[in-house]
């Protein structure tokens, strides 16, 4: 409900469900999708898929502890307490069942919520390559997941994945064009496909489908200069800005400009500092500018 204090129109901040891993060392998943989210005025709720001492690039011997069953029971839990929520957003997923967790997940809040928005982002591989984990089966229910969704996010090697395209880093705007249509045939209403190279610049295309408000297809993309190293969890932040801009009601355009551009800033400062590159994005000191960016 909203209300006014000082002719100010307040109201409550968006809830949303976090359905990814809590790795506790190295600044992705839940240890940055909190943070930005709740930055930018989005209250997360997470439902965590597995608990890791840190993750799982650049470190060894890190803990793992699957989740899949506490999944359920948070969610009934939530259930049982009538919690709606205003969109969902998933990333990594360890098996087919938690997979098939998620989708009923989703379900369940469009029926309590129909314009509860999904994002998913299809993490199951990069450069080329699946992850050793993603099976045949996972990448098939993987598809079936993201058919659902207001937006996607996937890396070129994951469109690649969803497509049954072969990989390549540096494919043409026209070619990324079709392959947006294609993921919104599967049954995404908006694509952002992220990591594209083009000589010494990274960015992201977005393809908007007509079945959205405008009416019309839309695509576009936007660049700059690439950092030279690659810091896990930026698309975490990247996927999470997103959500943010969403759910403000910012156009995609905008949302993936200002994301890519935040990615950058942030590489830059985080590579000044020396932070080591396993230990990802040191946005702790940024996040005025991630506020001021976003409005």
């Amino acid at each position: 409900m909203q209300k006014t204090i000082d002719n100010i129109s307040i109201s409550p901040p968006p809830k949303i469900a976090a359905v990814h891993d809590i790795s506790c060392i190295g600044r992705c998943a839940c240890t940055v999708i909190i943070p930005v989210l709740s930055a930018l005025g989005v209250q997360v709720c997470p439902l965590p898929t597995a608990l890791l001492s840190t993750h799982t690039g650049g470190y060894e011997g890190f803990t793992f502890m699957d989740l899949s069953d506490e999944m359920k029971k948070i969610s009934a839990h939530w259930d049982s307490i009538d919690t709606v929520f205003d969109a969902v957003y998933s990333g990594f997923l360890g098996s087919a069942n938690q997979i098939e967790t998620v989708r009923e997940f989703v379900n369940n809040c469009k029926a309590k919520k129909p314009e509860c928005i999904f994002l998913a982002d299809p993490v199951m591989g990069d450069d080329g390559e699946k992850y050793a984990t993603y099976t045949d089966e996972m990448c098939r229910l993987t598809k079936k997941l993201v058919s659902g969704a207001h937006v996607i996010t996937p890396n070129v090697t994951e469109a690649c994945i969803l497509l049954d395209e072969p990989y390549r880093k540096d494919f043409s705007s026209d070619k990324l064009c079709e392959m947006g249509k294609e993921l919104c045939a599967i049954g995404a209403e908006n694509v952002i496909i992220t990591g594209i190279h083009r000589g010494d610049e990274v960015g992201a295309a977005y393809y908007i489908s007509g079945a959205g408000a405008s009416g019309t297809d839309k695509f576009g993309e936007y660049f700059t200069k690439r950092d030279p190293n690659n810091y896990p969890g930026a698309g975490d932040i990247f996927s999470s800005m997103i959500l943010a801009g969403v759910l403000k009601g910012m156009s995609l355009a905008k949302t993936v400009k200002n994301a890519c551009e935040f990615i950058y800033s942030a590489s830059g400062y985080t590579t000044l500092l020396g932070t080591p590159i396993r230990e990802g994005l040191a946005i702790e000191p940024l996040m005025g500018q991630l506020i001021d960016c976003m409005k």
